[in-house]
């Protein structure tokens, strides 16, 4: 695919980058490069192939889901103002 120049100058100004002539000569081929490279990807097959996040397969670590309250309330409120039923209680802001 070819980039011509009034593409480059707007890609330019959506990236918010002041560039001359000169340099949007360089950069059309450096971006028609890269393009035609992303078009060599797509020739290849990858129907097949899962999809992955790194290249040695890892299996992460798992515990079990279980709700708990901690063990350790008690001491979590321990040094709170105020306590009701092992909840903080505040004062009220909003009236």
């Amino acid at each position: 695919m070819h980039v011509d120049d009034k593409t480059v100058r707007r890609i330019a100004r959506l990236a918010r980058i002041k560039i001359t002539g000169d340099e949007a000569q360089s950069l059309e081929g450096e971006l028609s490069g890269i393009l035609n490279w992303v078009e060599q990807l797509d020739e290849v097959d990858t129907a097949g192939i899962p999809p992955m996040t790194r290249v040695v397969a890892q299996e992460l670590k798992k515990r079990a889901d279980r709700v708990t309250d901690g063990g350790i309330a008690d001491a979590i409120v321990k040094n709170a103002p105020m306590v009701d039923d092992h909840y903080f209680v505040v004062p009220k802001v909003v009236e």
